[in-house]
């Protein structure tokens, strides 16, 4: 052994950093990896189909309850400049988000409560869904999700055009 070893003060400080060391390396928390992100709900299938509101509809909308049998009234009158409700490529149906200019491809979606949402594809309840308060294959009543987007656009009245469609059999309810 060299002579710089073996002064034991230096020895003691070589021992004592080895001993620390392995110390840190025992006491170490353990570092577990993250949960995996929790994996969104699939979408599931709405009791009403997309074909059920493909169609030419007149369209109007409103912010009190008590305003409802009047826009439908003008909803119908709104038949000369209908709103078309396309069937989109993947299955859903085309129409616009709030605030675009652009047909959007969206799904008719069922919620955990048995109800039935229209908007972009994933789970039902997004902030850009609009719920189906009724359908009875005639009238379709939406209430956008996000009140933010509610309060500008109230709640929209489909009153369809022509002799197309069939009134829906059961409580006439989207739900």
């Amino acid at each position: 052994m060299s002579a710089s070893l073996r002064d034991p003060r230096l020895f003691a400080g070589v021992a004592l950093s080895v001993l620390a060391l392995a110390g840190c390396a025992m006491n170490s928390p353990t570092v577990e990896p993250p949960p995996p992100a929790p994996a969104s709900a699939p979408e599931m299938p709405g009791s009403i189909r997309s074909e059920e509101i493909v169609g030419r509809w007149g369209y109007g909308s409103y912010h009190r309850d008590e305003d409802r049998p009047r826009t439908e009234a003008a909803a119908r009158g709104q038949c000369s400049q209908p709103v078309l409700i396309n069937r989109a490529p993947d299955g859903g149906v085309m129409m616009y988000l709030a605030d675009s200019a652009q047909l959007q491809d969206l799904h008719v979606k069922g919620g955990p409560n048995g109800g039935n949402y229209i908007g972009p594809p994933g789970p039902a309840g997004g902030k850009q869904d609009r719920e189906v308060v009724s359908f009875d294959g005639r009238v379709m009543i939406l209430r956008w999700l996000d009140p933010e987007i509610a309060g500008r656009y109230g709640t929209g009245v489909y009153v369809r055009c022509g002799a197309e469609g069939m009134a829906r059999s059961g409580k006439g309810q989207g739900h």
